[in-house]
Parts: C-alpha cells; structure tokens; sequence
C-alpha cells in the first residue's frame, strides 16, 4: 500500500497484459484496474479502435499506484523487426498438382545389326 501525502492510501494495482489486445479492448482493460492508458506513436489514439497493442510498459505484472499510465505502442521501433510480410504473395504455384505428370518419353528404337 502507498500512502500519498494529500489523502487516504492509495492501493497498488497489476497492470494487465495488454499486447495482442485491439486498442479499444486496451483502454477498457486498463480503465477497469483504474489505470490510464497512452500511446506515444499515435497522437490520435482516443479514436484508435482495432490497431492491435505490440509493446507495453510498465510490463505485465507490475504493481503501480492506481491511476498510473500505461505506455502502449502499436508499431515496433526501427530495428526490433516485426517478421516481415506472413501471408503468401505471387507468383502463385501452378495449378494441377499432380495431375501435371510428365508423360514418360518415347523409348528410343534400337537396331541390332549382325554381320
């Protein structure tokens, strides 16, 4: 417990996981443990609805006194990666599988000649 110099104590609360979370489930989650949600890389993010949370911190777990915020960010930094493009792009594969077989070649004629 915290005791704040102005007032009553102050309980701690965890902070709730919220990478993986759509923005608006991020705020929701945050608000019912009585903490305050804010997003560095999105000045906009009172309007941010399904963008989903990447990094957090304070970290999962964490015990902060209520009404602490809590830093999200929607897009990795430069250099920490993302795993690039995971969805298959063109050219396609050939269509057919196996019924594109080859046809077995032509068997050569041999000629045997005898003196």
């Amino acid at each position: 417990m915290r005791r704040t110099p102005k007032g009553p104590e102050t309980p701690d609360v965890r902070v709730p996981r919220l990478v993986g979370l759509m923005a608006v489930d991020a705020r929701e989650s945050a608000r019912a443990r009585g903490l305050f949600v804010d997003a560095p890389d999105r000045p906009d993010f009172a309007l941010v609805v399904v963008d989903y949370v990447v990094r957090q911190y304070p970290q999962p777990g964490a015990e902060v006194p209520r009404d602490s915020v809590v830093h999200v960010w929607f897009d990795f930094g430069e250099g920490e990666g993302g795993g690039g493009v995971r969805e298959p792009r063109g050219p396609a594969p050939p269509a057919g599988g196996l019924r594109r077989e080859l046809e077995e070649p032509p068997v050569a004629a041999v000629l045997l000649s005898s003196p």
